[in-house]
């Protein structure tokens, strides 16, 4: 199970894994996790959410949209960024690494 699986399990009303999400808006479940992050980064920023995360992964923001009601809104992002963000430092991208790289073993 990936770590946006168990994140989407624990919010409320989100009961899709990465897997069901990714499969509901017709595309990988790599790029769902992808998406996934980077709307929650892009969240935090100045700027339109969905447009935002468009630019920084190459998706049309209809899926990222898609994405967006499917894991509960944009109340639920903030959630994600929060659970994210480890350490606190508005960055949750270097947080996702570092679980990452204890999950395969990496420091």
């Amino acid at each position: 199970m990936s770590l946006f699986d168990g994140i989407l399990k624990n919010l409320a009303g989100s009961p899709d894994d990465v897997t069901n999400l990714a499969a509901k808006v017709g595309i990988e479940p790599a790029l769902a996790e992808k998406a996934i992050a980077a709307l929650s980064k892009a969240h935090q920023a100045q700027g339109d959410t969905v447009e935002l995360a468009s630019a920084q992964t190459g998706l049309d923001t209809g899926v990222l949209n898609q994405i967006v009601q499917h894991i509960g809104g944009e109340g639920s992002l903030m959630e994600f960024a929060r659970m994210l963000d480890a350490d606190g430092d508005g960055n949750p991208l270097n947080d996702i690494a570092g679980m990452a790289g204890k999950l395969f073993g990496k420091k």
